[in-house]
């Protein structure tokens, strides 16, 4: 029985993905316990801290098949922590005592914490993939749009005239800004510990800091140069960066519903029969992908204030805020994970209607265009004076219900300057795209490999 979302039959592959629930699942967070003290026996056995034959024993008996996770769960419900549980069965597994040689030197932390840092890095690596496949369908729709005009939108009222190229690429630099973020926190973030009671390393007469090293390089982490039980600070910045994704696929989702409503229909979720129907009204078609997004991205975001109150922690070993991690930082991966599956699938087949974008910037006949009238004008008539002068029109153009051409025709202080061609392709939208398609261009010179 599940009463997690995540975890849930019905909901579970629509609010996560199953490979992120398998990176947090307890197989394999127990099977990172092992891999630490695997490294940590092929380390000290190399070093002769401890003897080749103990180190040989414990490697071979470091598999996670080899758990019994209900005697697991016991005991870690009797100790509080599962490092002691698994290490115990560990030895036990291991012959003529051999065992006894696990886990020299480290505490119950350092394996937790190391262990946390190798389900990261394999949660960051499927983040890398989502991210390169929303960052290449971002960018072959701002290809295909570059010149798509469409209105902008201001306060939700029509703005200025872009292109829905343009748009896209806005959202794209966001998530290749991301993609460098990545890259930029793994060499702080994939830094392992074990530095044992208060961080020191006492507990190892001998051999300590080389350890240390080797321990790391066996599982292909940073070394710390001081230890990090209690300074969380790279635990957070995991979280402030998966908040960072959820708003930024949350702002994709928000204008893709408001885009799809029966008033713009410019855009719309990708078609399957029955996808967004109603129970009542046969001729909906809402959004589906949108509303999963704006929902778990929510969350995550409460997720990584909760890991920033994590990093007050007390003195050299915590009591408590450690915990919030446990609970939070599985929990952020895994519905990041489903925003991510649902974005890729709403922009992967995004269907995108020019047509109405075009008929829906003709909407206002004219009015979306005021400000490039203005601008015409304003070297004959002042910018400021122009600005006056237009906003009356407008003014009269919706009273009137006429196009705003018309009346700018009808104007003898305007056509006193300019002549009706002039105003028409003054009142065209698609003339008053500025730089757009030069923006898309260079968002798109710039993409990662």
């Amino acid at each position: 029985m599940s009463a997690s979302i995540i975890d849930s039959h019905i909901f579970g592959d629509i609010f996560s993905a199953s490979a992120m629930r398998a990176v947090w699942s307890d197989e394999n967070r127990t099977a990172k316990y092992l891999d630490f003290e695997r490294a940590l026996a092929v380390a000290q056995g190399r070093l002769a801290i401890i003897p080749a034959e103990a180190a040989e024993e414990i490697v071979r008996n470091c598999d996670v098949a080899k758990i019994d996770m209900d005697r697991l769960k016991a005991r870690t419900e009797q100790i509080g922590y599962p490092v002691l549980g698994v290490v115990s069965q560990l030895n036990a597994l291991c012959r003529d005592k051999l065992g006894e040689w696990c886990h020299w030197g480290a505490t119950t932390q350092d394996v937790t914490d190391t262990a946390t840092v190798l389900q990261i890095r394999e949660a960051l690596e499927l983040i890398e993939a989502d991210l390169r496949d929303i960052s290449a369908s971002l960018a072959r729709l701002a290809r295909t749009h570059r010149d798509t005009p469409m209105a902008g939108r201001s306060n939700l009222q029509q703005a200025t005239p872009i292109t829905f190229g343009y748009k896209v690429a806005t959202m794209l630099a966001g998530i290749e800004r991301h993609r460098e973020r990545l890259t930029q926190l793994r060499p702080r973030v994939l830094m392992g510990e074990f530095a044992g009671a208060s961080g020191t390393l006492a507990s190892l007469e001998h051999g300590a800091m080389e350890t240390q090293a080797a321990l790391m390089a066996e599982l292909g982490l940073a070394q710390p140069p001081i230890a990090w039980h209690t300074v969380r600070d790279t635990i957070a910045e995991v979280g402030a960066f998966l908040g960072l994704v959820g708003g930024s696929l949350g702002k994709i989702a928000m204008d893709v519903k408001l885009l799809m409503q029966t008033e713009v229909a410019e855009v719309y979720e990708p078609f399957a029969p029955g996808r967004g129907s109603s129970s009542t009204m046969p001729q909906k078609r809402n959004p589906i992908s949108c509303l999963y997004i704006h929902s778990t991205v929510s969350v995550v975001r409460q997720h990584a204030a909760s890991l920033m109150d994590a990093m007050v922690a007390d003195h050299e070993r915590s009591t408590g805020p450690w915990e919030i991690e446990w609970i939070v930082l599985p929990e952020a991966f895994c519905l990041l994970s489903g925003a991510l599956k649902q974005t890729r699938f709403i922009l992967a087949g995004l269907e995108v209607d020019a047509a109405q974008m075009r008929a829906n910037l003709d909407l206002t006949h004219g009015l979306v265009v005021s400000e490039a009238v203005m601008m015409g004008l304003g070297p004959y008539i002042g910018r400021e004076y122009a600005h006056d002068l237009v906003y009356d029109i407008c003014r009269e153009a919706v009273r009137q219900r006429r196009p705003l051409l018309e009346l700018l025709c009808e104007c003898a202080e305007i056509t006193a300057h300019v002549d009706r061609a002039t105003l028409e392709r003054l009142c065209d939208p698609a003339n008053y795209l500025g730089q757009a398609g030069v923006m898309v261009d260079r968002v798109l010179a710039g993409l990662r490999d």
